[in-house]
């Protein structure tokens, strides 16, 4: 969105400010800007999928070192990459 504000015809650069933020106020922009500023993009549906496929696969393989013996109970911490 744009927002111009003209100076008028013997008007303080103070007021000019003033109305500016009037303005801006008015309009919503930094409500909205404030919204959208930690806002995450959504992901789209294969990499979600891609991320839930990755996630099963690192659960099984967790489960299957910890039957093996290689990782110690309750350790999430372990990387099950590195015994392999």
């Amino acid at each position: 969105m744009h927002l111009e504000v003209l100076k008028q015809e013997r008007e303080t650069s103070q007021s000019l400010v003033r109305r500016f933020g009037r303005r801006v106020q008015q309009s919503g922009l930094l409500v909205r800007a404030r919204k959208l500023r930690f806002r995450k993009k959504q992901k789209s549906q294969g990499a979600q999928k891609r991320a839930a496929l990755r996630r099963e696969e690192v659960s099984k393989e967790y489960e299957k070192l910890k039957k093996l013996g290689k990782l110690e109970y309750g350790s999430k911490t372990a990387n099950p990459r590195r015994f392999n």
